[in-house]
């Protein structure tokens, strides 16, 4: 034995000294570290490409990606000289040499500032040129740049240019994946404003990007289906006194105008902001139903003229390094008035027309008061915070109905008076455990309650058939939440991931003159999970699982009458439940040479799925009652792909294609027979399905005529989709716009045609419960003007103060 095992050492020293010696340049024996931020926001750029390159070649060695904090490590360097890069689709390219060395193995390069390609200003909020889209770990990001703020006034003209979101026109419902179940959210707060209404409200140019988050973290509160739109806005913290103002024109058949202005002034420890905005302006919408069974039609006109004041003042006290105290108050102001006629033509019986002529006025207010305290411990990233947010919103709406022709009501008017508070406490905690490990913590407290005071002077029905004076009706909806959540994530090179739970204890009252109608008492348990995998720094693939839930929104569940026509009347619900779904969903971003893709699919399972329900009036078979009601489980999937790519220096592209699938089901009834002589016995009801699949198509290009001069052209085609009620018509649009930049870039002239082909209108055809098809129109071929300038100077000094996920939701139109 001894003998064996000299021979096998004598073997191995003489393949030992066989085998050459490793080359010393083969030798990968150093490291790079660092952190890459946002030079004009201070704020960490993740994903952004490390590339090591040759100094011989320019042949890349080896490369990495930065994190979600902006940090960065490549390891297995080989010794020699290298050029060290950072690039990032939107930024100058960053670059250095770097020389890895025996005795220097380790480089800590620190932070590292990256350039937009936009030309920089001293002492303004530099936007970009061009729209970015980034994919983070729980949302996408696009960057919104100056080709999307020409596109219009207000966030709403703006919104159908971004992928998977729609805007409708006439409602201003906002739709995210087809889903109208989806929360809005300003700086990471909800705000008490009505949506469409807040839309409006909110200049394009104020704009700094919008997260759409389709697949929230338990971190975030669990309400919506769709998920989360989050607008953020630009934030100026310079020293000395900055500001910006603009103002914009758009006309059709009649005008709107609207303004802003931001004031910013930083000295020392304490930052004060303000900013005032306003819209005016008339809105013209028209439209007509024809039924096929009666021969009959129902025209519709409209006349908005709404007036929108929004005020936002803040302040901040920065009392050392540790510690932020901050305090803001926004307030809006809004009237209007919506005159509406109402025509019924029946070409058979020409006695039983009928003509409603309509008057709504409606002043509301809101009021916002929002604190925060941070406190930084001593490890970087490691926190608590706590915000307080309170909101008061008040609503006054007087109706005037007046009818002539055949109708059996004399002429009447609706007061309509609602009142609505919401108070929300958070408590987060954020912890850095080690290089590659992160928890965070937060307790939650949420309360709101709305009620709504109705009158009228007007008759109805009773359960006889008798017509009496319509009942008063006082509806108090309320909801208590209380939640807890905690998330734990890591990174492991080219692998990261992150998991969490939240926990939620709910109930919902609901009372009808003071007479409880409805009782809801649940917990719920959301979990969620990420992962990221990044083979390369070109490369990334994301899976993502939660669960979340949709709560009736108050136009669901409120009793009182929404609104009327002489033959539609629509209610809401106060029996709802939740309805929870349980969402997977899979993406996948390629960063190319100028620019990047990204590629992704969703499926959803839905429980007691919320939608409409169609009834016939059993008081007059001739009307029909909306409502809403739960159903049985449902399924939704989709696909959605985004680019971002510069062909040429003076050409660059934005395109998007989005498709979405989802079973509907819900009730509908149908009358038999011939409307006169029917009886409630020749009433059908029917529990439909409806599988609707729905695309849409987006292409922003923008060229670049001279330094100053800059076009854009926008086409949009959404593909025919299928209601419970109708199946709807193709839509398209194309919109042409020229920016142009003054006072070395401080000023900036728009101008855009909007629908130059006059081609936008909501068309569609039905038979349910009638045969019927129907158009309707707005003002879509406008022509806007806008002019901006920013003022001021001093070194930006931005505080990071955070956007949060604030509260309830809104439900098909509203908000609770």
């Amino acid at each position: 034995m001894s003998k064996a095992l000299l021979l096998c050492a004598l073997l191995l020293s003489g393949a030992l000294k066989a085998t050459p010696l490793t080359d010393p340049s083969d030798l990968r024996i150093g490291s790079v570290t660092g952190k890459v931020i946002d030079k004009t926001l201070k704020q960490p750029v993740a994903y952004a490409a490390i590339v090591i390159k040759s100094t011989e070649d320019n042949s890349t060695i080896t490369g990495g990606i930065t994190t979600e904090d902006g940090s960065f490590e490549v390891k297995k360097i080989p010794e020699g000289d290298f050029t060290f890069e950072v690039q990032f689709i939107g930024f100058k390219t960053y670059s250095t040499q770097i020389r890895i060395t025996k005795s220097n193995r380790k480089l800590d390069l620190g932070v590292i500032s990256l350039e937009e390609e936009a030309e920089e200003l001293s002492g303004v909020d530099v936007v970009a040129e061009r729209t970015t889209i980034e994919q983070k770990i729980d949302r996408k990001v696009i960057n919104v740049g100056k080709d999307l703020t020409t596109a219009g006034a207000t966030a709403s003209d703006i919104m159908n240019n971004i992928p998977s979101v729609n805007v409708d026109s006439q409602t201003g419902e906002l739709t995210l994946r087809g889903n109208s179940n989806v929360r809005v959210m300003v700086d990471g707060k909800l705000s008490n404003v009505p949506v469409a209404q807040l839309l409006r409200q909110i200049p394009s140019t104020s704009i700094k990007s919008i997260e759409l988050i389709t697949n929230p973290s338990a971190k975030y509160n669990p309400e919506g289906m769709s998920g989360i739109i989050n607008i953020v806005l630009h934030k100026n913290a310079n020293i000395g006194f900055n500001g910006n103002i603009s103002t914009g024109l758009t006309v059709d058949i009649e005008a709107k105008f609207n303004s802003t202005i931001d004031l910013n002034y930083r000295n020392g420890k304490v930052n004060l902001y303000g900013n005032y905005g306003n819209n005016v302006g008339k809105y013209v919408n028209n439209g007509n139903i024809f039924r096929a069974d009666e021969n009959s039609l129902q025209d519709f006109g409209f006349l908005d003229n709404n007036q929108s004041h929004l005020f936002k003042v803040g302040i901040d006290f920065y009392l050392n390094e540790k510690n932020t105290i901050s305090f803001f108050t926004n307030q809006n102001l809004y009237n209007g008035t919506t005159l509406g006629e109402t025509r019924v033509t029946y070409n058979n019986d020409m006695a039983r027309n009928t003509n409603q002529l309509f008057r709504s006025d409606q002043d509301n207010s809101s009021q916002q008061y929002n604190f925060d305290y941070k406190l930084e411990f001593k490890k970087e990233g490691h926190n608590i915070e706590l915000e307080i947010d309170h909101n008061r919103f008040e609503n006054d709406e007087d109706a005037d109905f007046q009818s002539t022709g055949a109708t059996l009501f004399p002429d009447y008017k609706d007061f309509v008076d609602t009142r609505r508070d919401q108070t929300f406490i958070n408590l987060d905690y954020v912890n850095p455990l080690d290089s590659i490990s992160k928890l965070e913590a937060g307790l939650e407290s949420r309360t709101f309650e709305t009620e709504v005071d109705y009158t009228s002077t007007g008759l109805s029905f009773n359960s006889s058939g008798d017509l009496i004076p319509t009942p008063s009706t006082d509806f108090i909806y309320g909801m208590d939440i209380y939640s807890a959540y905690a998330t734990f994530g890591q990174n492991y090179e080219k692998w990261s991931y992150q998991l969490g739970v939240r926990v939620e204890d709910v109930t919902v009252k609901a009372d009808t003159n003071q007479v409880r109608a409805f009782t809801d008492e649940y917990t719920q348990i959301y979990p969620s999970g990420f992962i990221t995998y990044r083979p390369s720094e070109k490369n990334q693939f994301q899976l993502s699982v939660s669960r979340r839930v949709d709560r009736p929104g108050l136009s669901q569940v409120n009793p009182i009458r929404e609104w009327a026509t002489p033959l539609i009347s629509s209610f809401g619900n106060p029996s709802l439940v939740p309805q929870f779904t349980n969402s997977v969903e899979a993406n996948y971003t390629r960063r190319l040479k100028n620019g990047s893709i990204t590629a992704g699919v969703f499926y959803r399972r839905i429980k007691d799925e919320i939608n409409r329900a169609v009834y016939i009036d059993r008081l007059d078979l001739n009307k029909i009652i909306l409502t809403f009601d739960n159903f049985d489980n449902t399924s939704a999937y989709g696909f959605e792909f985004s680019t971002n790519y510069r062909p040429t220096k003076w050409w660059s592209i934005n395109g998007s294609f989005d498709l979405f699938s989802q079973t509907q089901r819900g009730v509908t009834e149908t009358l038999q027979g011939v409307v006169g002589t029917a009886t409630e016995d020749d009433i059908i009801t029917e529990r439909v399905n409806v599988d609707n699949t729905a695309w849409n198509l987006r292409m922003n290009n923008s060229f670049k005529a001279t330094k100053k001069l800059t076009i854009q052209l926008f086409g949009f085609y959404r593909g025919r989709n299928q209601n419970l009620q109708f199946e709807v018509d193709p839509m398209y649009f194309v919109n042409l716009g020229a920016r142009y930049s003054f006072a070395q870039g401080k000023g900036t002239f728009s101008v855009n045609y909007n629908d130059i082909f006059n081609t936008m209108q909501f068309g569609f055809d039905g038979d349910r419960p009638y045969v019927q098809s129907g158009v309707f129109n707005w003002e879509s071929q406008t022509v806007y003007t806008g002019l901006s300038y920013r003022f001021g100077s001093g070194k930006n000094r931005k505080a990071q103060r955070k956007r949060r996920d604030s509260n309830t939701k809104q439900g098909s139109g509203g908000i609770l």
